[in-house]
């Protein structure tokens, strides 16, 4: 096995990155590959040089004309993959991680308002009163991001026996297979009995190792599938811009910043590794300050 698919399988079977990132990372590797004029095969980390790397990058910036953010992240697999080989002893020198990243511009992020989000709840009301399996999963979906802070991945991932017996916390297991238990809201409990209930009484499901999200033919499903459900319910709600299920985790951790929670709790319940991954959320907190500062204040009217 070349060092390019002993890499791919370490961060798949190992780390279980998620198949976009995974596929991400393969597709970073070959066009730095393709411009230094190696194949996977013939590929020696030990005769690359910091400068064809450098040079790799004025390419992206200059020739693909990419953004910071995305070479930033091309950057990102490439030191990757050097950690992975010095830590195997393919490589005898790191020539990556000394190389700083681009600045990129600070993006705030997209959230839904408490008072959408309370319309978005109120219109999944009756999804949940009806015993239409489809219309239930799909309120259950968007319910637990918002609730829960959950990436794609997690929820796509969640297995029923991830919910407790008690139906107040929830498992979830995250980037580098870090586990966090998050509460589940009292009322998240009872719809998550009913969707249960659904299970065994049109003959869905059984048993606690199966896919928490499922079709009606008891399959899991996608996270594009799950993706286009959270963007149509959100767009029949009525809300404007971006509709993915991370928009509705930035919602979810908005939202209890706003309410007064304390930052290390929300960067525990987002599973963030890094306090400094979670501040971006005081920001967002300071542009809904001044945005009530220059309609309320009243030496601001004056202008």
């Amino acid at each position: 096995m070349n060092l390019v698919e002993g890499f791919i399988s370490y961060i798949e079977a190992e780390r279980r990155y998620s198949p976009l990132t995974v596929r991400n990372y393969r597709r970073d590797i070959a066009d730095f590959l393709e411009f230094i004029g190696v194949d996977k095969e013939s590929f020696d980390p030990n005769a690359i040089s910091r400068a064809d790397v450098e040079e790799w990058i004025v390419y992206l910036f200059e020739k693909r004309k990419l953004k910071a953010q995305s070479v930033n992240r091309s950057v990102a697999t490439l030191r990757s993959f050097w950690k992975w080989m010095l830590g195997h002893g393919h490589a005898n020198r790191d020539i990556v991680s000394v190389i700083s990243q681009a600045k990129t511009p600070s993006r705030l992020p997209v959230f839904v308002s408490e008072s959408r989000m309370e319309d978005v709840v109120a219109l999944l009301r009756d999804d949940i009163a009806t015993d239409d399996f489809e219309r239930l999963r799909d309120a259950v979906i968007v319910l637990l991001f918002y609730t829960a802070g959950l990436r794609l991945a997690e929820l796509a991932n969640l297995k029923i026996g991830d919910i407790s017996a008690d139906y107040r916390t929830i498992r979830i297991l995250g980037k580098g297979e870090k586990e966090r238990i998050v509460p589940l809201i009292g009322r998240m409990g009872e719809i998550l009995k009913k969707y249960f209930s659904q299970f065994s009484s049109q003959n869905i499901c059984i048993g606690q190792k199966k896919a928490l999200i499922l079709s009606k033919k008891g399959e899991p499903i996608s996270e594009r599938t799950i993706q286009r459900i959270v963007d149509r319910k959100l767009k029949g709600a009525g809300i404007q811009g971006k509709t993915s299920p991370h928009t509705l985790r930035h919602t979810f951790a908005t939202h209890l910043l706003n309410e007064g929670a304390d930052l290390r709790e929300i960067q525990e319940l987002l599973g963030h590794s890094s306090l400094k991954a979670t501040q971006v959320y005081t920001h967002t907190n300071i542009e809904k300050l001044k945005e009530v500062y220059s309609t309320a204040h009243p030496r601001e009217k004056e202008r």
